[in-house]
C-alpha cells in the first residue's frame, strides 16, 4: 500500500514539473496551477475510492485529476491545449474533465465543486447506490457561501459526500489568518451537525487512514464528513506569478521541509518496506513515464477549428407532431402538474428541490398531491438557498439524475446566476458532450398582483444570451404541457418561466402526454396586413388587440415564438414575407432585450420584404412599483398594443 502510495505521489509530482517547465516554454497556453507540496491529500483520498465514485474539484486540480485515474498524457495535452487532452483542448490547467474515470470536472470558479459533490451524493441516495462524491477546494472557499449552502445540504440529508478542505494557508495571496473569524475549518463541521476533522495533509498516511474512515461512513448512511488537511504549496498561485511579496522564502523552505513525499520515503525504508534504491527505481519509472508523455503531447494534434462550436447542446430528438388540442378544457397550472406527475413516474430520476413544494405543493400549486404519491426524497423542501440547491441540481444531473427546480419567483433564482451561467450552461460543452445536464429551473415571471419590484421580473433576455441554456416561454396550457414533457425528456439545461397572470388561463389540452420541441414558433392568428410577435402574457393581449382591428377590416398576424433560445426566426420572417411589417410586443424591458434581438435578426434577412420600419412595444424602463395604478402604468393594456399596430400600418 505505502509502494502505491508513493508512486502516486511521485506521478503527480513529476507531471507538476514538467507543466512548470512547459509553462516556460510557452507549451502552456494560459493559467497553469500546480500542486506542488500538497500530493499527500489526493492521494491519501482517492486511493480509498472506487472506480464509480466520483470527484468535484477546484482550479488546483492537476493532483486531483491524476489520482482519480488521468493519464498524464490526457493531462499535459489538456494544458498545452491538444485534442487528445481530458477536455479535448477546450479546459486547460482550470478545467479538467474525465468522468469516464470518475473525474467530473474541475472550476475556475471558487466553491461550486462543494455542491456539485452534494448534488452527486444526492443522486447515489435517491437511485440507492453506494457510492459517494468528494470534493476538493481551497480554504478561500471556506468563506464562500457555496461552503456554508453545500454542507448544510449534506448535512440534513446525509448525503455520502467527503468534503476535503486544502489549507495551504492562502486564497490565491490573501493568508487564510487574515480572512475569517474562525481560522479552524474544521471546527464548523459541529454547525452543521457533522465530523469536523483536522489533519496533517502532509502525512499521506494520516490521511489515507482518515479517509478509509469517512468513506466508509459515507457508504453506510450515516452522511458527510468534512476534512481541514493543513498543507502548503510550494510554488506560486500560478506559474509566473510574483511569489514573495505576501510570504517569506524562508516560509517556502521550512514547508518544502515538510515534503510528503519525503516524508513518506523516510517511513518506507524505515520500516523496511522498500530500500532506497526501490524508490529511486520507481521514481526513474515514473520520470519516464512522464518523459513520454509529454513529448506525445507535444506531438499531438490541435483541435480542429470547426469543432469550436460543438457541444453547445445535447444531440436533438426526432419528436412527433403534437396532437390537436381537443375539448378537454384545464388550467394552465392543470396542465404542467400533469406532465410533470406523468414524467416522474415514468422516470424514478426526477426529483424536486424548492420551497414549499413538499407537503403544501408549491406556492403556485406547481406540485400539487406529488408528495403523497412520489414521497420526500423526490418532492424535497429545500432551506432558502438558491445557489445552493441550484448547484447541487447541478451535480445531481451530472451524475446521471433529472433534477427539476423549483424557484417559485424568477427573481430569486438570480441568487444562482454564477450556477447557472458558469457551471450549468457550459458543462455539456466544457466536457466535449460527454456530461449531460437534464436540469429543468422553472419559476413565475412577470407583473401583477402588486408583488413590486422583488417578484415582477421577466428575465429571460437575460437567460437567452448565454449559450447553452434553453429558454422557454408557454403561453398557454396546451402549450405549457408539450413543452414541459419535451423539456423533461431532453439533456439540455431549461429555464421554463412561466407568467404569474397565466396560471389560471383554460385551454384545450388533450390527457394524453405529448411533445412541443423547442424552436417551433406558433402562429396564433394569420393575417395579412401586419405581423405582430408576442411573448407570454402578451400573446394575449396581442389576440385581443388583433379582435378589435378586424372589427374594421384589418387583419393582423399573431405569432407567439414559444421559446426565446432557440428562437424561431424562419416562422416570424415567412410571416413579415406576407405582411411587410412587424411590431414585437413583450412585457420585458426594452434595452437588449429580445425585440432588439428579433428585429436585428429580421432587419437582416428580411429587410427587402419590409414595407415600413420594424417596432417594438416594451413596457415601462423601471424596477416595478407596488400601487396598482403605477403598476398598471408600466404594464402593456389593449388598449396601447391596438395603438401601436395601428401606427405601424400607417407608415
Amino acid at each position: 500500500m505505502m509502494l502505491q502510495l508513493f508512486r502516486q505521489m511521485t506521478l503527480i509530482r513529476r507531471a507538476e514539473e514538467q507543466l512548470a517547465r512547459s509553462h516556460q516554454r510557452g507549451l502552456v497556453h494560459g493559467a497553469c496551477h500546480t500542486y506542488v507540496g500538497q500530493e499527500a491529500i489526493a492521494v491519501g483520498v482517492c486511493s480509498r475510492l472506487r472506480s464509480s465514485d466520483v470527484v468535484f474539484s477546484t482550479h488546483r486540480g492537476h493532483g486531483h485529476a491524476l489520482a482519480k485515474g488521468v493519464p498524464p498524457l490526457q493531462l499535459i495535452a489538456e494544458l498545452y491545449g491538444r485534442s487528445n487532452g481530458c477536455s479535448q483542448g477546450r479546459g486547460g490547467s482550470m478545467h479538467l474533465f474525465s468522468p469516464e474515470v470518475g473525474m467530473m470536472g474541475t472550476s475556475g470558479i471558487v466553491g461550486p465543486c462543494i455542491l456539485q459533490a452534494a448534488g452527486a451524493g444526492y443522486t447515489f441516495m435517491l437511485m440507492k447506490q453506494d457510492n459517494i462524491a468528494v470534493a476538493f477546494f481551497g480554504d478561500g472557499a471556506s468563506n464562500n457561501g457555496a461552503f456554508h449552502e453545500g454542507l448544510n445540504f449534506a448535512a440534513i440529508w446525509k448525503l455520502p459526500v467527503l468534503f476535503v478542505c486544502e489549507n495551504n494557508q492562502f486564497a490565491t495571496e490573501v493568508p487564510f489568518k487574515d480572512s475569517t473569524g474562525n481560522p479552524s475549518v474544521a471546527s464548523r463541521g459541529a454547525a452543521y451537525g457533522i465530523p469536523g476533522i483536522e489533519l496533517d495533509g502532509n502525512d499521506v498516511l494520516v490521511v489515507y487512514e482518515a479517509a478509509g474512515v469517512a468513506i466508509a461512513r459515507a457508504r453506510k448512511g450515516d452522511g458527510p464528513t468534512l476534512f481541514e488537511c493543513k498543507t502548503y504549496r510550494t510554488r506560486p498561485h500560478a506559474e509566473g506569478m510574483g511569489d514573495f511579496t505576501y510570504r517569506t522564502r524562508a516560509e517556502v523552505d521550512a514547508w518544502k521541509a515538510k515534503c510528503p513525499i519525503e516524508r513518506l520515503r523516510g517511513t518506507i525504508i524505515t520500516q523496511g518496506v522498500a530500500t532506497a534504491s526501490e524508490l529511486e527505481s520507481i521514481e526513474s519509472g515514473i520520470q519516464q513515464l512522464i518523459d513520454e508523455s509529454a513529448r506525445a503531447a507535444e506531438s499531438s494534434p490541435w483541435p480542429a477549428p470547426a469543432s469550436a462550436a460543438e457541444h453547445i447542446y445535447a444531440e436533438p430528438r426526432h419528436v412527433p407532431a403534437p396532437p390537436p388540442p381537443g375539448e378537454r378544457l384545464i388550467s394552465y397550472s392543470q396542465a404542467t402538474l400533469e406532465a410533470l406527475g406523468y414524467e416522474m413516474t415514468a422516470n424514478p430520476g426526477i426529483f424536486v428541490l424548492g420551497e414549499g413544494i413538499g407537503i403544501r405543493g408549491g406556492n403556485f400549486k406547481t406540485t400539487a398531491g406529488l408528495y403523497e404519491k412520489f414521497g420526500p426524497t423526490r418532492l424535497r423542501d429545500t432551506p432558502i438557498a438558491e445557489r445552493g440547491f441550484v448547484g447541487l441540481g447541478c451535480g445531481a444531473a451530472m451524475t446521471g439524475t433529472r433534477p427539476v427546480i423549483d424557484f417559485m419567483f424568477a427573481d430569486f433564482v438570480l441568487d444562482a446566476v454564477g450556477e447557472i451561467v458558469n457551471q450549468i450552461a457550459k458543462m455539456q460543452y466544457m466536457s466535449s458532450g460527454r456530461l449531460k445536464m437534464p436540469i429543468l429551473l422553472r419559476g413565475c415571471i412577470g407583473i401583477g398582483h402588486s408583488a413590486a419590484t422583488h417578484h415582477s421580473g421577466n428575465y429571460y433576455p437575460m437567460f437567452a444570451h448565454f449559450p447553452g441554456l434553453r429558454v422557454v416561454l408557454p403561453s398557454t396550457p396546451y402549450d405549457a404541457k408539450g413543452l414541459l414533457h419535451h423539456a423533461l425528456r431532453g439533456d439540455d439545461p431549461v429555464l421554463f418561466l412561466e407568467h404569474r397572470e397565466l396560471l389560471s388561463m383554460k385551454g384545450e389540452v388533450p390527457e394524453a402526454p405529448y411533445e412541443i420541441p423547442f424552436g417551433q414558433a406558433n402562429v396564433v392568428r394569420e393575417g395579412k396586413h401586419a405581423t405582430v410577435v408576442a411573448l407570454t402574457r402578451m400573446v394575449s393581449r396581442a389576440l385581443d388587440a388583433a379582435a378589435k382591428l378586424a372589427h374594421d377590416g384589418l387583419h393582423i398576424e399573431v405569432i407567439d415564438p414559444r421559446t426565446v433560445a432557440p428562437l424561431d426566426v424562419e416562422t416570424i420572417g415567412k410571416s413579415v414575407a406576407k405582411t411587410g411589417r412587424l411590431l414585437i410586443v413583450d412585457e420585458a424591458f426594452g434595452p437588449f432585450g429580445v425585440g432588439a434581438e428579433i428585429a436585428a435578426q429580421i432587419a437582416d434577412r428580411y429587410f427587402d420584404e419590409l414595407d415600413a420600419p420594424i417596432r417594438r412595444l416594451n413596457g415601462l424602463h423601471t424596477p416595478t412599483p407596488y400601487s396598482p395604478p403605477l403598476e398598471a402604468a408600466v404594464v402593456l393594456d389593449t388598449d396601447t398594443v391596438v395603438r401601436a399596430i395601428r401606427d405601424l400600418l400607417s407608415e
